[in-house]
């Protein structure tokens, strides 16, 4: 029975934790400060009968015991007022330290204080003033010790444990954060052993015990002999130096790169934040890509987007829903998300609630090829702003269904912008693609064709009404990230092994972010004044194949070693670089540097609209080769490339 009892309470909630305990309580840290406490007045009493006479020591007044009582109980009130005991030994700080310092340091100024008030009034010390003295330094000193082993001896076994190690890029706050926190989680991913600095600062001294080393090859070196192939680069560092070019060269040595989210201040808090520690990832090829920032000027988006009425067409795609989340920090009326796909659609409505519960989304499943469903939702919800996102995009595929292509970005199109004039829509912005400059393909010469027809029809208005409907068009390269983009196929290509597939050894590419794409749809609607095409300063065009080594070599792997490349050929209308002009078109200048106006050859209203509904009457008829056929004639510039249509153009 009594036996029982006994299993019961070792199994009970006083116990059955203490296995899984990585840390001691603070109860347990109080306890074991006091006994050091405890050993530290004893041997204040032993260095004191040897300053004095062993007998004189023990005739005071008060009993020796007394004293230690005394001693202990005024410790205990200093160890509470200052917390010392409420941190993790291991994780003890420079902040920990000065709180022993003043908990030893209260005691012996309370013992003092005592003293002199018993002296004044009964003539003698209740505990001798040299005992505690030498009791002050002897506690502080063990209690120090105590931490600074604890520290180093969790320290030394997570250097011996088996996480990789890392050397850390940037020696400001951010990266002595990185290592702080690397070097205090028992499940740190990473085991930091260096800093690295640019080969023109300061170096070879040591920062928070760990060595900084200059950027050079003497560096890699070195970490080739040790095994070390990952470098952390702190946050503060990403936004001093040009990752395209400045991350290269580890890239260029197989390191595989890493980065944390951004914070600056050096932690020094008793709780380790694990979650930053989780959030330690690789770099991403977004970030190695050089592009021009977009700054736009908000205050004038506010004016034309604030407590209106805004459609956004295509709002379930890349593009749309990103305008979507952009469009609400400007606080609209309403926002209606107009879409034919319907699961993506309810997947968007779903994040929109919980991301702006105060926002109103008015969710609509429809096909902008149906000019009456168009016309429908136009008479009932009035919108004062439409953003027109909803198109066909990928080459390949628009080249094998010509006439799938032609409703859907010419009619499509061609339904919105009727509709947007009938209904007084104030500004319609009209997302168009690099491709439609000098088109090789079906897909780049349908958004020509729809081009053509808002601005055609643009000029024909704004002729008899000055406050006609603005039509406004922004041409994008390729965006990061968007659905069937290089980027994730070449992420699922590298997941699965290889071979990543590259068209062309010399395809070059110009590329920007979503974000980046949005925020030039955002400024168009203030900077047009209708008509006009805006393109965007987009830097320097990559290489295709030089994109794809360094996504394998950011996932750690050997390009043409781990995982091989494959040559494909280009496919059906595709082109080795895209333009954004082409030769007969020149550009001026807008308030924004990044952000230009095309300027681009005009035509007459009356003639585009009658071939435009030539068109997409004989596109319903699925004649492909008549349907292309009349693209090239309404776009002379259009020049069929490894595609069947080639035999259209003249030879």
């Amino acid at each position: 029975m009594k036996q029982s009892k006994l299993k019961e309470l070792y199994h009970s909630d006083i116990f059955s934790h203490l296995p899984q305990m990585n840390y001691l309580p603070r109860w347990g840290v109080l306890l074991l400060d006091l006994l050091l406490c405890s050993v530290a007045y004893w041997l204040s009493v032993w260095v004191g009968s040897g300053i004095f006479d062993y007998v004189a020591f023990a005739e005071q007044r008060v009993p020796i015991g007394v004293q230690f009582m005394i001693v202990m109980g005024i410790q205990l009130i200093a160890f509470w007022v200052f917390h010392t005991y409420s941190g993790i030994i291991r994780y003890s700080t420079f902040i920990d330290t000065i709180k022993l310092l003043l908990a030893t340091l209260t005691t012996g100024l309370m013992l003092l204080v005592i003293n002199t008030i018993m002296d004044y009034s009964a003539g003698y010390h209740p505990v001798l003033n040299t005992v505690i003295i030498v009791y002050v330094f002897i506690s502080f000193v063990m209690l120090f010790v105590l931490r600074v082993g604890v520290k180093t001896l969790a320290e030394t076994m997570q250097r011996n444990s088996g996480s990789p190690r890392v050397m850390i890029y940037g020696t400001q706050s951010a990266g002595l954060a990185i290592a702080k926190m690397l070097r205090s989680s028992e499940n740190a991913p990473f085991r930091p052993v260096g800093f690295i600095c640019e080969e023109g600062q300061h170096y070879g001294y040591d920062l928070a015990g760990l060595r900084v080393r200059p950027l050079n090859n003497k560096l890699f070196e070195w970490m080739e002999m040790r095994d070390i192939h990952h470098v952390i680069v702190s946050p503060i560092k990403m936004k001093e130096i040009n990752p395209s070019k400045d991350l290269q060269v580890f890239i260029d040595h197989n390191i595989h790169i890493l980065t944390t989210p951004y914070f600056t201040q050096f932690d020094t808090t008793d709780e380790i934040d694990a979650q930053r520690i989780g959030r330690i990832d690789a770099i991403k090829i977004e970030d190695l890509l050089e592009r021009p920032q977009i700054e736009i000027s908000t205050e004038n988006v506010r004016q034309i987007l604030h407590n209106k009425v805004v459609l956004v067409s295509g709002a379930a795609g890349s593009i749309g829903s990103e305008l979507v989340r952009q469009v609400q920090q400007y606080e609209p009326r309403v926002t209606i998300l107009l879409e034919m796909a319907e699961s993506p659609l309810h997947d968007l409505v779903l994040e929109l609630t919980q991301q702006f519960p105060n926002a109103r989304f008015i969710p609509i499943i429809a096909d902008v090829r149906n000019r009456e469903r168009v016309e429908q939702i136009m008479s009932e919800l009035r919108p004062d702003i439409v953003y027109h996102a909803a198109a066909y995009k990928h080459v390949p595929l628009m080249e094998s269904f010509p006439n799938e292509a032609i409703q859907a970005n010419v009619l499509g199109t061609k339904n919105m912008a009727d509709m947007s004039v009938q209904y007084k829509v104030e500004r319609f912005v009209m997302i168009s693609t690099d491709k439609a400059v000098n088109p090789t393909n079906i897909m780049g010469a349908s958004k020509r064709i729809a081009e053509i027809y808002v601005q055609s029809l643009f000029r024909s208005l704004q002729a008899k009404n000055p406050d006609c409907t603005k039509f406004i068009t922004t041409r994008f390269g390729n965006v990061l990230g968007s659905n069937g983009s290089v980027i994730p196929y070449f992420r699922k290509q590298i997941a699965a092994g290889g071979p990543l597939t590259v068209t062309h050894p010399d395809i070059i590419r110009y590329f920007m972010t979503i974000p980046e794409a949005c925020c030039l749809v955002m400024e168009a609607s203030t900077l047009g004044n209708g008509g006009e095409i805006f393109v965007f300063n987009m830097g320097k065009p990559v290489k295709i194949l030089d994109l794809a080594k360094n996504m394998i070599r950011l996932a750690g792997y050997t390009p043409d070693k781990d995982i091989q490349i494959e040559f494909t050929g280009l496919r059906p209308g595709e082109k080795l670089y895209e333009e954004l002009l082409n030769q007969k078109e020149t550009t001026l200048p807008t308030t924004n540097e990044k952000i230009m106006v095309a300027k681009v050859r005009e035509f007459d209203f009356e003639q585009v609209s009658a071939r435009v509904d030539e068109l997409i009457d004989i596109s319903r008829k699925s004649k492909p080769f008549t349907t292309v056929k009349l693209m090239k004639q309404l776009v002379p510039e259009y020049k069929s490339n490894n595609s069947i249509y080639e035999q259209l153009d003249p030879q």
